[in-house]
């Protein structure tokens, strides 16, 4: 994406995580915050006021600009800097962008050719279109959190921000689609990139289950995920994660377990059957599991093929043998923050790679730099700072 200007007008994890991968990709990604700045500024352990721990892990490669756009000269600021850009993205409700005067057909009259992404909770047209959306309310509406029901006897939230980080991705490729799309045709366009409906197909992939058919052929939910007994095994000295999946792997599985009798049990025999008898199928293998110390079973599933893992906390994965032998893990001195340490990005590109050039940037640092490329002058840049229509921070 280098090259190409991306406006950021989001906050939290949802838009700020998928600019942040524009940006590691190359984009010029300006990040516009009201005068109070995002909300995630104020998140989590800080060194410095508006620089919190969650805001660093998802603002990389950004410039920041404050503009006030209640204020007619602020959004006169942003209207020029739409002149030139290839994105504009935010999450702001549809009748809020729409009151400021910032809805697809307002942004599209400056500029025909931008890519126009709003990040919403739902569709517009339909009756939740007005809803706010936060990531606890979409994993509630989206059915995830009554998944864990199923498990544990009442709904839970997964203890992630599981929707806002599914849509920064979703939000990643659909932007990316409309740029192919520009670059074919010359087109800009508005993509939806809404929670609700995003989150409901990737919950249904495997749970629509029997409604793939109508009439159903079963109900809905993927019985293989949901019994009970899908879950790391005890070991004598810790817990493994282990999955013989293919019937090859299953017959590896029983004769390393010393239990090569059980192919011949019918509930073992085919996919179909495990997959009728999992809550049994499962339960065996957590019996089994608890004869040996972890590194002992991960030796021998490794050596007969069968996938198997530690499993993981939190600090283990910063520690974690895989991830420091490819360097996931940098540190870098941040001007103000002093020493960060922040992921890689994932995706490899072996022509265009990504790259870390920018860490995050304070509240309005870039603010007057950002104004004169976009053809102000000395004097107007400090009639929008003192007519409180922009701020430049430190």
């Amino acid at each position: 994406m280098e090259g190409m200007r991306v406006l950021d007008l989001t906050s939290i994890v949802f838009g700020p995580w998928a600019t942040q991968m524009m940006g590691d990709m190359g984009a010029d990604v300006i990040k516009v915050e009201a005068p109070e700045g995002d909300v995630f500024r104020y998140g989590g352990p800080r060194r410095n006021p508006g620089m919190g721990g969650l805001f660093l892990s998802s603002n990389r490669n950004k410039r920041s600009i404050v503009l006030d756009l209640k204020n007619p000269d602020g959004l006169k600021a942003l209207h020029r800097l739409i002149e030139d850009a290839d994105v504009f993205v935010h999450s702001m409700r549809p009748q809020a962008v729409e009151r400021l005067g910032l809805s697809y057909d307002d942004v599209a009259a400056i500029n025909p050719k931008i890519v126009y992404c709003g990040g919403y909770g739902y569709r517009r047209d339909g009756p939740y279109g007005e809803r706010p959306a936060f990531d606890d309310m979409i994993q509630a509406l989206s059915g995830i959190a009554m998944l864990q029901k199923r498990l544990v006897g009442e709904p839970a939230y997964v203890p992630s921000v599981l929707a806002d980080k599914t849509m920064s991705l979703a939000l990643v490729s659909n932007v990316a689609m409309a740029l192919l799309h520009r670059e074919r045709t010359g087109e800009g366009q508005e993509v939806e990139t809404t929670m609700f409906e995003t989150m409901t197909a990737f919950t249904m992939v495997e749970h629509l289950f029997g409604h793939a058919f109508e009439p159903p052929l079963a109900s809905t939910g993927y019985s293989r995920v949901l019994t009970a007994n899908r879950r790391p095994y005890r070991t004598k000295d810790g817990y493994i994660g282990v999955l013989p999946y293919t019937d090859g792997q299953w017959r590896a599985f029983f004769e390393a377990t010393g239990r090569a009798d059980l192919p011949e049990d019918p509930r073992f025999a085919t996919v179909a059957a495990r997959l009728e008898n999992i809550d049994y199928v499962y339960g065996e293998i957590a019996k089994l599991m608890t004869e040996r110390n972890s590194a002992e079973w991960l030796e021998i599933f490794e050596a007969v093929h069968v996938p198997a893992n530690e499993v993981n906390d939190l600090d283990d994965l910063l520690v974690d043998p895989h991830l420091e032998a490819i360097g996931f893990w940098q540190e870098a001195e941040h001007p103000s923050e002093g020493r960060i340490r922040m992921s890689s990005p994932p995706a490899r590109f072996s022509k265009s790679p990504a790259s870390i050039r920018r860490l995050a940037p304070r509240l309005g640092e870039h603010t007057s730099e950002i104004l004169a490329e976009a053809g102000f002058g000395e004097a107007e840049i400090d009639t929008l700072i003192q007519a409180n229509a922009a701020k430049q921070g430190d």
